[in-house]
């Protein structure tokens, strides 16, 4: 099988990537990435030599460019997306753009190219918020209700995903995944900033009064799960991908690094809560449990731990990006492919 993986130089798309190739080992991948600022080629250093992989350089937005890395394609796997609230917040144009637009073109693509499946990695941000000490979780049948900019413009891409299976037949799949952690997150993120500033001497961010509740999902077990997806599931399904069983709020995670990492209390900053806030998401994985035997395998206390402990061991990493340094690895590297 011969797949393309928009957005596979970012963190959960690169992760995605090492795994395949791993654990399929007949197969080809065509990484198409536009590079944008979370966008990170060393995350895949590891396998640029590699015959079975190939970096293209590229943006969904663009017809030509889509076409072009879609020869010869059996499988598209999407996570090509602008996915930070915050940054929505701030301007929601480029989340449009590339999430609704840039699906757009995808699809398009796809259907032009014949390919035999085309899977979208969505989030549950679609499904909007759940009222805190409750046992009310997602599911595949949550109705739709986002709250910010991001969550709109995945909501409008799952929709365009499902209108192209109706419509034209094209064979899609769906994950709505819960938030994902792990090696080689952009440190923009709640636990790899926390981390990060920590490392740095400094304090950590936490929003209003902590009190929001995330359904947290190691990013290993999040590929696993569209490996069964991709390999056992039925077209036309949506599937709901979440790593825990009981809730945990940020400043419980935020705690909790601070024990994992020596630190008091006093580390915290509370700051100014941004608009719209959710306050909790769950999610309920049962049907791609009872369907295709999938369930995470990662508890969060382990991976917690040894996510802080890469964030520890990769310093080089994370200062290059938070420095923008990082940037540089694309001009020496891919200078012919830029």
């Amino acid at each position: 099988m011969r797949l393309l993986v928009t957005g596979g130089a970012g963190f959960i798309g690169a992760n995605f990537i090492l795994y395949w190739l791993k654990h399929h080992p007949d197969d080809e991948i065509v990484n198409f990435d536009k590079l944008t600022y979370a966008g990170n080629l060393e995350n895949l250093s590891s396998v640029e030599k590699n015959p079975r992989y190939r970096f293209v350089q590229g943006d969904i937005c663009v017809s030509k460019d889509v076409v072009a890395a879609m020869d010869g394609i059996d499988t598209v796997v999407h996570f090509a997306a602008e996915s930070h609230v915050d940054r929505s917040i701030l301007e929601a144009a480029p989340f449009i753009t590339t999430n609704v637009t840039g699906t757009q073109v995808l699809l398009d693509a796809s259907l032009k190219a014949k390919v035999k499946r085309f899977h979208h990695v969505s989030t549950d941000e679609v499904f909007g918020a759940l009222p805190l000490n409750t046992p009310d979780k997602f599911n595949e049948a949550t109705a739709y209700d986002p709250r910010s900019p991001y969550s709109a413009s995945k909501a409008g891409s799952d929709h365009l995903v499902r209108a192209y299976f109706h419509t034209f037949g094209l064979p899609v799949t769906i994950t709505n995944c819960s938030n994902n952690y792990g090696p080689f997150q952009f440190p923009e993120k709640l636990i790899p900033l926390a981390v990060t500033n920590l490392l740095e001497g400094r304090k950590v961010p936490v929003y209003g009064d902590g009190k929001y509740v995330r359904d947290w999902l190691y990013v290993d077990d999040h590929c696993r799960a569209i490996d069964a997806v991709l390999t056992r599931g039925r077209v036309g399904e949506t599937y709901c991908v979440g790593g825990l069983t009981e809730d945990v709020d940020n400043l419980t995670i935020i705690k909790n690094i601070l024990t994992i990492m020596g630190k008091d209390e006093s580390q915290i900053e509370y700051v100014t809560d941004r608009p719209g806030h959710d306050r909790r998401y769950a999610v309920d994985w049962t049907k791609i449990n009872k369907e295709l035997g999938w369930k995470p395998e990662n508890d969060f206390q382990t991976w917690l731990n040894l996510t802080v402990a890469w964030y520890r061991d990769h310093e080089d990493w994370w200062k290059r990006v938070k420095s923008g340094a990082y940037k540089e690895y694309y001009a020496k590297q891919y200078k012919s492919a830029l």
